[in-house]
């Protein structure tokens, strides 16, 4: 982890401190939208980093609609070597609805896309099944992963677990699966504790991924620490 980068992601946070005081009054008015500026050691994604190991700054927007429906954007910087994209910005709609007082389903439809490196842009249907509040399991599917033509699945399971003192235990298992001549399957996995003060919440993960992913994306895949410290609504 660069520290100048870490400071800089920091700041970034901190200069949205007055956009806080503003949006906590929205909130009280129970404004549909809900936002969230972070700032990361590492953007991992299913257990590879997206920025090189290196930190990085973190903004989402989405507006709620009364009947479940939301639509919104998020936006990370990126570094996958010389050259772009500098950033990732993903565009997303879904569908949210509560089957039952224990069970919750989530269907959103997410679109990457890398500024001066579209290439790269794709498409992906997201479901999240959430039981009894703690416990999720996300299945996703792209027929054009990362942009090579190629079909691909994504199966994971989460908990969050409550400790003492508003902690939260987080763990996590997911295995992504792609065709045949496009790579080896792998498993990646989180462990982590966080907690949330009002508007502000700082997570600390251990991530990685087995061999095979080892194998495909090298060190981007070791096993990492991982700090995010994030506000928002």
């Amino acid at each position: 982890m660069k520290p100048f980068k870490l400071a800089a992601s920091l700041a970034l946070a901190l200069s949205a401190l007055p956009f806080v005081a503003f949006a906590q009054d929205a909130e009280e008015e129970s404004s549909p939208l809900t936002w969230s500026v972070a700032a990361t050691s590492d953007y991992v994604w299913r257990g590879v980093s997206q920025s090189n190991e290196t930190s990085t700054g973190q903004v989402g927007l989405t507006y709620n609609s009364p009947v479940g429906l939301y639509v919104g954007t998020w936006a990370s910087g990126v570094d996958f070597g010389p050259g772009d994209p500098d950033f990732e910005v993903d565009y997303f709609v879904g569908y949210n609805v509560d089957f039952s007082d224990s069970v919750n389903f989530d269907i959103m439809l997410n679109r990457y896309t890398y500024p001066d490196a579209s290439e790269l842009n794709f498409n992906e249907l997201i479901t999240t099944t959430t039981f009894a509040e703690n416990y999720s399991l996300t299945v996703a599917y792209s027929d054009d992963f990362g942009g090579s033509d190629t079909d691909a699945w994504y199966v994971a399971g989460g908990a969050s677990i409550g400790l003492p003192n508003d902690f939260s235990l987080d763990l996590g298992v997911g295995r992504s699966m792609f065709e045949k001549d496009f790579g080896e399957d792998y498993t990646d996995w989180t462990v982590g504790v966080s907690r949330s003060w009002g508007l502000f919440s700082a997570s600390l993960a251990y991530v990685g991924t087995d061999g095979n992913g080892r194998d495909a994306f090298g060190e981007i895949a070791d096993n990492r620490v991982v700090l995010t410290l994030s506000v928002g609504n």
